[in-house]
């Protein structure tokens, strides 16, 4: 078995399982899918090495290293490696460089009965892959965006049709002013990550298309990278146009119903209190745009339908408060940016029409 593997593109197409042993303040940083956090070193031993290094050197550092890493703490870290590495017999393993801790962490495993290969180069290599890929991937594919008003269902499309590629679903961001979800964002490094892995699966499966969601250069708080940008920018853009009862639907199935049962599953007492305190800041950040006076509306119909629901358990006064935001808020909004890109528009349908007119074109 070799020692070192470099063909990245394998790694993801197969969706290969990794280990990262780097420390956990550099995999919060940035890292890939389906790797594991399996640190050879904890953030507070890396910083101690790190000192060691830079006052007495490299052999000093490894020296200590050996001695903060040692009994008990060694074996349960080569113990974590050993059970993921039986879960997944093709998993592979990095470090920072594909250096030290890398080759470290294969030597314990082969001592204690267990092969492992690790990448050549390691998260630096990997990832200066991915980000050459991601800045060449406009060459292989034509973009389709699929735009529509706020609530007309656009995310539910995407995922019904093959080459589509989820924005928002990769930066865990629903992308407007309500969009913050309770788990935390993706990195700028994941999100990029991300997205360059379905950009090379999806080109592997042979689609010359693919469909995005039209976005602006922010979801939340990661950015599109430059290249990407540029090669949106000249697609050409088909609206979904949705019936204002089925978008009032969609939204308050999404940033109400939806929204409290992550709170509920993520354990908050208070569900509907804390829920309520982060529309209430969202409404916030909207006042300027908004205005006083709709502003001051639409908090007051926000207030009613809350009460209404701690007195029945009825999200129907939601109804009032979703469509006062599609209407004031969101759809002058889409107008006007629509408006600038008018010359874009190829095609404006429902969602089955949206759907044939992507299909019969051969845009699939």
């Amino acid at each position: 078995m070799s020692e070192l593997y470099d063909d990245f593109k394998s790694i993801v197409l197969n969706n290969t399982p990794l280990i990262d042993v780097r420390a956990p303040i550099e995999f919060i940083k940035g890292a890939f899918l389906n790797a594991v956090n399996l640190p050879i070193m904890n953030d507070e031993e890396r910083h101690e090495v790190g000192i060691c290094y830079k006052n007495r050197g490299n052999a000093k550092a490894i020296e200590l290293g050996h001695e903060l890493v040692s009994g008990a703490v060694k074996e349960q870290r080569i113990q974590a490696w050993s059970s993921f590495i039986e879960a997944n017999p093709d998993a592979l393993l990095y470090c920072f460089r594909g250096g030290q801790r890398s080759k470290i962490s294969q030597e314990w495993l082969r001592q204690s009965g267990k092969e492992i290969v690790r990448l050549k180069g390691g998260y630096k290599a990997f990832r200066s892959y991915l980000i050459g890929e991601l800045e060449n991937s406009h060459q292989h594919f034509k973009p389709i965006i699929l735009g529509g008003r706020t609530g007309s269902g656009k995310t539910i499309q995407l995922k019904e049709m093959p080459n589509a590629i989820d924005l928002e679903g990769l930066a865990n961001h629903r992308g407007s002013s309500f969009g913050q979800k309770i788990t935390p964002q993706t990195s700028q490094i994941n999100f990029e990550n991300n997205l360059t892995y379905g950009l090379i699966q999806k080109i592997e499966e042979g689609f010359k298309h693919l469909v995005f969601e039209d976005e602006g250069r922010h979801i939340g708080n990661v950015f599109m990278p430059d290249s990407f940008i540029s090669a949106m920018s000249e697609a050409p853009l088909v609206i979904l146009e949705t019936p204002i009862e089925e978008r009032i639907d969609i939204t308050l199935n999404e940033y109400v119903i939806e929204a409290q049962k992550m709170y509920e599953c993520a354990g908050f007492e208070d569900v509907l209190g804390a829920w309520q305190e982060s529309i209430q800041s969202a409404m916030n950040r909207i006042k300027r745009r908004l205005g006083n006076q709709k502003h001051s509306e639409v908090c007051n119909i926000f207030e009613d339908a809350v009460q209404e629901q701690k007195k029945n358990g009825s999200y129907d006064k939601y109804r009032d408060w979703v469509e006062y935001l599609l209407r004031e808020y969101y759809d002058p909004m889409y107008d006007y940016q629509i408006q600038k890109r008018s010359e874009k528009i190829v095609f404006r349908g429902n969602a089955l029409q949206v759907q044939e007119y992507i299909f019969n074109s051969n845009f699939l």
